[in-house]
């Protein structure tokens, strides 16, 4: 296999016209745009064999763009004999115990940085199959905002695509690097001219969602309730403005809807919590005595979760909390993007409950965490009853 970026090439794809750069039609070429940089920590992609004739894969741009960077597609056993590691080499995969990676000290750090690149379930296939990369130190991001990747479902809120992952590792690796703002534009630039297609489809199961959606509610979320889990988390506030570390979860509670299972843990905090916070979420420091660590908290919210679950957060803040609580390989769907009534814009849940003449149920948990994940799950009852009544409409006129 040919580490260029036309490596994964075909006669068939030439004779329709496309582009050895970044492999999109000739028409909507954008290498222009692409900038060469010149990166000092050497980049190695491992991609699955399933992605490499998607014609949206940024990991192609990545190779194009970076000066010091490997893209090896393969089948696993093939990549497992190729793969060659140096010493420093660390991979970059969320997971428990994994450190974020600006969390790493300088001398600490890799100067070879393996990335994976395929869906979720291909990724994990990987790491599980090829034995080197179970060896390698684990580090993660932590996403500001969710992936701008429009063109593809991300399972979660924070996951983020192989270019973005590869830009925001290389801002903490090499803060001076230079091209890292023109290899994003040049990406969104790619996604926008994308989106402007009205009538481009992609695949009968994209087509298939678009037909069950309603005001933009998640297909999740119409029909069964059974996997879908509601959530809810508080974090502590920052001690000083120019604390610019992640918020970490101090609550966290959630219900399954279709079973009524419920979960609740509060979390060790970093530092001890002002009396006006505790009153803030409406508990007191007898609570937290029995709080429990991080690790501990992440293990038994994976021990609640379900294989099929869906977890369902009223918005990214919440979203960002969860990414604290284990792999992101849980489906996570933010709410405050549904966009059920256009004629209107909710500053709040609070406000759009009230409204819309939401009734909420009483809170299943203490504190004030309990009562707004009332709040989430009435909310989510009401898409669902939106929904199926729209799929009601839907059968009973097929014109």
């Amino acid at each position: 296999m040919r580490l260029s970026p036309a490596s994964d090439l075909d006669d068939e794809s030439l004779q329709r016209g496309r582009c050895y750069g970044c492999f999109r039609p000739r028409g909507d070429c954008f290498c222009a745009v692409i900038p060469t940089i010149e990166n000092q920590t050497e980049v190695l992609i491992l991609q699955h064999r399933r992605e490499r004739t998607h014609p949206f894969n940024t990991a192609r741009i990545v190779r194009k763009s970076l000066q010091n960077a490997s893209l090896l597609v393969d089948n696993l056993e093939q990549l497992a004999a190729r793969l060659s590691l140096k010493p420093r080499a660390g991979l970059l995969y969320p997971g428990p115990g994994a450190p974020l990676l600006a969390d790493v000290p300088v001398a600490e750090r890799p100067e070879q940085l393996v990335i994976l690149d395929g869906t979720w379930h291909h990724t994990k296939t990987m790491l599980r199959d090829i034995p080197a990369l179970q060896t390698l130190p684990r580090y993660r991001l932590a996403p500001a905002s969710p992936s701008r990747y429009g063109i593809r479902r991300e399972p979660s809120a924070m996951l983020i695509s192989t270019l973005e992952a590869t830009i925001a590792a290389l801002r903490v690796l090499e803060p001076e690097l230079c091209g890292l703002e023109q290899l994003m534009d040049a990406f969104l630039s790619m996604v926008d001219r994308q989106l402007a297609h009205p009538k481009t489809g992609y695949g009968s199961r994209t087509r298939l969602r678009a037909k069950r959606t309603f005001k933009n509610i998640p297909v999740s979320l119409v029909g069964n309730l059974a996997n879908v889990v509601v959530a809810y988390g508080e974090s502590a506030s920052r001690r000083s403005d120019k604390d610019q570390a992640p918020r970490r979860p101090v609550s966290w509670v959630a219900q399954r809807l279709g079973t009524g299972e419920r979960f609740s843990c509060l979390i060790e905090p970093q530092f001890p919590l002002q009396e006006s916070f505790l009153g803030h979420l409406e508990l007191s420091h007898e609570d937290f005595s029995q709080a429990l660590s991080l690790d501990e908290a992440r293990a038994a919210w994976q021990a609640f979760l379900r294989p099929d679950d869906s977890v369902a957060v009223y918005n990214q803040a919440v979203a960002r909390l969860l990414t604290h609580l284990g792999e992101p390989s849980t489906p996570c769907l933010v709410l405050r993007s549904v966009d059920f009534n256009a004629q209107q814009h909710y500053t709040s849940l609070d406000e759009l409950l009230a409204a819309e003449g939401i009734e909420v149920a009483p809170a299943q948990h203490a504190g004030r965490a309990g009562k707004r994940l009332a709040n989430v799950t009435a909310f989510v009852r009401h898409l669902n009853a939106l929904g199926n009544e729209a799929i009601r409409r839907e059968l009973s006129d097929p014109s």
